[in-house]
């Protein structure tokens, strides 16, 4: 009897801690301890680990057992920690002839015959682990492939206890031959679910040259869209058809959003890394920690961070609580989410862009003379007072989408969405090229200090811009937002630097109306 040490690894967020698991086991009266600010589910771990460990040929000794979790101040949540456990434990029990090495990390649910289940985060957790100098990893079977995504490590997958107590010389009898049944062990991400669609095409979309055009601009420089018009004019059709022309992920922003869905039990690594950016489309019942993340306990990423380097579409946003939009105003500033609970602090990535449609009225008449409409003066005052002025200022584009007159609207003039594409992933390429060596990749990140220090427009041609500055019409974030839609016009036009005209049609997608 003695003691031994392994190593497992503690996530809040995305953000991993080594934890050292030790094992004593000493005499005394029989009993299992686990200390160290477990929660319930990894508390349970006793049940499962003896359990286990006895169908695998190494009961435990009919001892007092303590297993310590350390840091110890800092709460360990989820079942990831049992394989952990149980190899500590046994170790201490003097039943391994050689040690689990101090470069190893172990994760894995134990189940009561033995087998290593799947659990989410391993992604992640290896990312921390490789950072906090861990070589080696031992991962269930069926998380292999997520974790062989992960550079620089040596990971090893393991089927069953035993076959782990195997490899570190313990004298137990060969795996059994065990039933699989497909609804007690799912692999995460693997929900039957149909193959991919094809893409939406900006062909569909007839008429609303303006508005495709503002979907184009969005795309090249990363900025925030507001579409405004009846219904069936064609703003979901548009906002949904974003994505289709961003370009592929980097690789940094390919393994945070892997890592993100790795969280939450979303990633199949059979596809590999995601490199198509994620579009997320809540609806508008949706409450606050949906959207922004939260929970109990451990706090959980919601659909801010799940459309983190991707597209945040809030259709019939006027009908989402206030609550919910105004929880929007910080992320949409600094690119990330802070949560606050009694024990932790969890931050998840939040750079995302957000696209929002609203009709002209709750009833969605007041467009042209408004004769259709019967909604008051005081109803369309409040309706769209639900988009505060802090939230709206933070919109880079406000544009209105009429009622499409198809007799006009030839089917040959829209442009598919391969040769927007094209321009976007060039205009890409120019920012990349602009902000070489510096931190940012597209406009819409470019900080308003750098912004107007060292990329602000010749005074001739920034005249309106400051005139519109004076009048009031623009805050100074409005007018930092307008210059960085300028030089996303420059790029797509292939131009060094934004021109007044640049400046000019800015300005006009930014305040949403005729000049």
């Amino acid at each position: 009897m003695g003691h031994a040490r392994t190593l497992s690894v503690s996530l809040s967020g995305l953000d991993g801690t080594l934890v050292e698991v030790e094992a004593d086991v000493s005499p005394g009266l029989p009993a299992f301890t686990l200390v160290g600010l477990p929660d319930s589910s990894t508390l349970q771990a006793r049940e499962r680990v003896r359990a286990a460990t006895a169908h695998s040929g190494v009961p435990l000794a009919a001892r007092r057992i303590t297993v310590n979790m350390t840091p110890a101040w800092r709460p360990k949540r989820g079942s990831g920690f049992d394989l952990a456990i149980a190899m500590a434990v046994v170790d201490a029990q003097g039943d391994l002839l050689v040690h689990v090495p101090g470069d190893t990390v172990l994760l894995g649910e134990l189940g009561l015959d033995g087998r290593v289940r799947p659990i989410p985060g391993v992604l992640p957790a290896l990312l921390a682990a490789r950072g906090l100098g861990i070589s080696r990893a031992v991962v269930p079977q069926q998380n292999l492939t997520e974790a062989r995504l992960v550079d620089g490590l040596e990971v090893d997958g393991a089927e069953d206890l035993t076959d782990l107590l195997h490899r570190f010389g313990a004298d137990v009898p060969s795996s059994p031959v065990r039933q699989s049944l497909q609804l007690t062990a799912p692999r995460p991400g693997a929900m039957d679910r149909p193959g991919p669609a094809a893409p939406p095409d900006f062909a569909d979309v007839l008429g609303q040259a303006q508005a495709r055009r503002a979907a184009e601009v969005a795309a090249a420089g990363g900025h925030h869209l507001l579409l405004t018009g009846p219904p069936g004019a064609g703003k979901t059709m548009i906002a949904s058809r974003i994505p289709g022309i961003l370009p592929e992920l980097e690789i940094d922003d390919s393994l945070t959003v892997s890592a993100i869905h790795s969280l939450g039990g979303r990633f199949d690594a059979d596809d590999g890394l995601c490199r198509t950016p994620p579009f997320e489309s809540p609806h508008h019942t949706s409450s606050t920690a949906a959207i922004v993340g939260g929970g109990s306990g451990l706090a959980r990423p919601g659909a801010i961070s799940r459309a983190h380097a991707g597209v945040l579409f809030l259709d019939e946003a006027p009908e989402f609580s206030s609550r919910v939009l105004e929880a929007l105003r910080e992320p949409l500033e600094t690119g990330d989410i802070t949560l606050h609970r009694a024990r932790a602090v969890t931050r998840y990535p939040a750079r995302f862009q957000l696209v929002l449609a609203a009709n002209p009225c709750p009833c969605g008449q007041a467009f042209g003379k408004g004769a259709g409409c019967s909604c008051t003066a005081m109803q369309k005052r409040r309706y769209a007072a639900r988009l505060s002025g802090p939230v709206l200022d933070r919109i880079d584009m406000r544009v209105q989408v009429g009622p499409v007159d198809i007799r006009r609207t030839s089917e040959t003039e829209a442009e598919p969405t391969a040769v927007i594409a094209q321009r976007v992933a060039a205009a890409r390429r120019r920012q990349r090229q602009r902000f070489a060596g510096l931190p940012w990749r597209t406009n819409a990140q470019l900080p308003g200090p750098r912004l107007r220090r060292e990329f602000s427009p010749r005074l001739p041609e920034r005249r309106l811009l400051d005139h519109a500055v004076a009048q009031g019409r623009l805050t100074l974030r409005g007018h930092d937002r307008v210059l960085r839609l300028a030089w996303t016009l420059a790029d797509l036009d292939e131009s060094d630097r934004p021109d007044a005209e640049h400046i000019g049609l800015a300005l006009t997608l930014r305040e949403g109306e005729p000049r």
